[in-house]
This record gives C-alpha cells, sequence and structure tokens, in this order.
C-alpha cells in the first residue's frame, strides 16, 4: 500500500483517487485555492458537488492550506488541476515535496513560451528546484471524470520520459476497470491530450448546423459530415505530430482518436462547437456555457501563436494545409461563421 496525495479536488483529480483506493492505497485529497467548497462539503460528508456521489470515507480530504499536512510521509504524488493550475501546483509543491517522489499529472494542454512549444510536464519542471525535478507521468487517453469515478471501464496512456516513474504510477494504478497502458512518447501523448479539446469543438460544429437549419439529434442527422471531420481531425493531428514531435502513429490511437471520440460524445467542449454551429456567435456560445472552463479556447490561442511563428520561420510548414484547424482559428477567434471547407480536406502533407 502506499500513501498518495492528490492535489487538485475537481471532478479528475477526485475521480482519479477510485481506482487508487481500489488497488489499497491510502488517498489524500488535496483542494486548490479554488477548491475550498469542494473540500468543506466532503469534510462534512457530503456529495462532492460537481461529481454529485458520495466519496468513500477512506478518502481524507484536505483544504489548500493543509498542503504539509497532506504531504507528511507521502510515497507519491498526482496533480489534479487545470493546465492553468499548473505552474501554480509547481511552486505550491516546491518547498514541501519530498525527493523521489513520483509525479502523475492529468492536466492536458501545450505552452508555446515564444520560440517552441512545451509539454505540462516540462512546465511543471521548471516549477521545481533541481533536486525535485523528476520528469512527471502524464496521463493520456479518454477518461470521462464522471464513468471513472462510478467505476466504468477505462482505458488510458501513462506516458513520461523517465522509466522508473512511469512503471511505478503504472503499478500503483492499473486495475480492473482502469486499464493503464505505457509509452514513452511523452510529446506525441501530450500533444494529443491538448489537441483533441480543438478538435472536439470543431466536430461539434455540425450538430450545431443541424440544429440552426431545424433538425433534431437522431439517426437521420449530419453523422456523414461528422465522420468526415472526424477523419480530417486525425488526418491533421498526425501532421502536427510530426511537425512537434511526436510520434503521428499517437493519432489514430487512445492519446488522440479515443480521447477526441469521448470528448465529442461527453466532453464540455463538443457542446461549445455546437453553440458556434448555431450561429450563436463567440460571445453568445461563451456565455450559454455558463462560465464553464473552456480549454478549447486557449489551445487555439496556443496553436494560433506557435504555429503562425513556426510558419514565418519554415520554407515548407503552411498553417494553411491544416485546413481544419484554420477554419476552428477563424470562428472560435475570429468570430467567423462556421462554412466547413469540405473539399479542402484529406490532401498529402508537403513533401519534407
Amino acid at each position: 500500500m502506499a500513501r498518495i496525495a492528490i492535489l487538485g479536488a475537481g471532478m479528475m483529480g477526485s475521480a482519479l483517487c477510485m481506482p487508487l483506493l481500489d488497488r489499497g492505497h491510502e488517498l489524500r485529497l488535496v483542494g486548490t485555492v479554488l477548491d475550498t467548497e469542494i473540500i468543506t462539503a466532503l469534510k462534512t460528508g457530503a456529495d462532492h458537488p460537481s461529481l454529485r456521489l458520495p466519496l468513500p470515507d477512506a478518502i481524507t480530504p484536505f483544504q489548500a492550506t493543509e498542503l504539509s499536512d497532506a504531504l507528511r510521509g507521502i510515497d507519491a504524488v498526482a496533480l489534479g488541476v487545470s493546465s492553468a493550475g499548473v505552474r501554480w501546483a509547481g511552486r505550491a509543491l516546491a518547498p514541501l515535496l519530498p525527493a523521489g517522489v513520483p509525479l502523475l499529472m492529468v492536466s492536458k494542454g501545450l505552452v508555446y513560451d515564444g520560440q517552441r512549444f512545451e509539454i505540462l510536464p516540462d512546465v511543471l519542471k521548471q516549477e521545481l528546484p533541481a533536486q525535485l525535478a523528476v520528469d512527471a507521468v502524464a496521463v493520456g487517453g479518454p477518461c470521462i471524470a464522471g464513468e471513472l469515478a462510478r467505476r466504468v471501464e477505462t482505458c488510458v496512456v501513462f506516458t513520461g520520459r523517465n522509466p522508473e516513474s512511469l512503471n511505478t504510477w503504472a503499478e500503483l494504478a492499473r486495475g480492473p476497470y482502469y486499464h493503464v497502458f505505457t509509452s514513452s512518447d511523452a510529446v506525441g501523448t501530450e500533444v494529443c491530450a491538448a489537441l483533441k479539446n480543438a478538435y472536439a469543438m470543431g466536430i461539434g460544429f455540425v450538430a450545431g448546423l443541424h440544429e440552426k437549419s431545424g433538425g433534431s439529434a437522431g439517426s437521420i442527422a449530419r453523422h456523414n459530415c461528422e465522420a468526415a471531420l472526424y477523419a480530417q481531425a486525425i488526418h491533421e493531428a498526425g501532421q502536427l505530430l510530426t511537425l512537434l514531435g511526436g510520434s503521428p502513429e499517437c493519432a489514430s490511437g487512445l492519446p488522440f482518436a479515443g480521447d477526441l471520440n469521448v470528448t465529442c460524445n461527453g466532453g464540455r467542449t463538443g457542446r461549445f462547437g455546437r453553440f458556434l454551429g448555431q450561429g450563436l456567435g463567440r460571445a453568445g456560445a461563451i456565455s450559454a456555457m455558463n462560465g464553464a472552463t473552456l480549454e478549447c479556447l486557449e489551445i487555439l490561442e496556443t496553436l494560433r501563436t506557435g504555429l503562425s511563428d513556426i510558419e514565418r520561420k519554415s520554407e515548407r510548414f503552411r498553417l494553411g494545409d491544416l485546413p481544419f484547424l484554420s477554419h476552428m482559428l477563424e470562428v472560435a477567434l475570429d468570430d467567423r461563421p462556421v462554412d466547413i471547407p469540405y473539399q479542402q480536406f484529406f490532401k498529402a502533407p508537403r513533401p519534407a
């Protein structure tokens, strides 16, 4: 049995407690500064406010101010924070984290530093002192928090550059319903985890267009169009993976194709795309989401900035060679109407 602390008591961080608890580990769930109400509810025995179910009494909740107590005698630490909270988490852990403790993170996103794209495990590492700056293991693949919390069969990919940490975390977490596969392609897995939020939004355009024309959900809708967009998303993801240093094979596996499917069917990102397809416009679609975090907008902003820089410096790469992504940038960031460029799809990338 290991003593494991999870920093971040949102839906995914809290859901991750379940397979770890079922493996016999001692679980300490620590809220961030944004999770005060969640931890307060859990300390009183109430249901988790977001997951809408009770967490087992064996999970001990801690407020952010109690982080030092939660880390006492700890064997492993997982981060359940959003991409925006990774640097905060690193700074919070830096003075308290024992040396050699393996780290796991479920955060998904990309950062562009003005010169290159960085995956979030590398961003976290920058916030830790040298003696603690281990390579964190990252989680990719299709996983809806509400399903994992209810012990639904789930297949994920653990990835990292440190084989020892990777194998340690895979053994800690792997169980009868939480099926863990491992990959040494940290860049490919993490790029996929970020890209799927953008492309799930774009695939959501089609449901909105269908509703805008008076249609309703059913077996006869615009599923042909959705399938074409799904295939183009995989096509473009493979090109982006090659450009950014990951294996293009990730695009057709759990990290992208699998995660994209679940995000389209059960995620808020697809719902945002549907509102854009309905013609609500950027501001209207954001308003309709009632304050939900929209990682798709963050990753699209990052992609536009970084890829535009790469285009200026490269003789081969052109953002226009990614027509689906280019149109998503126009719709979500420039408030253009949805007008999917089907005739530009499925073209071979420029030769290297």
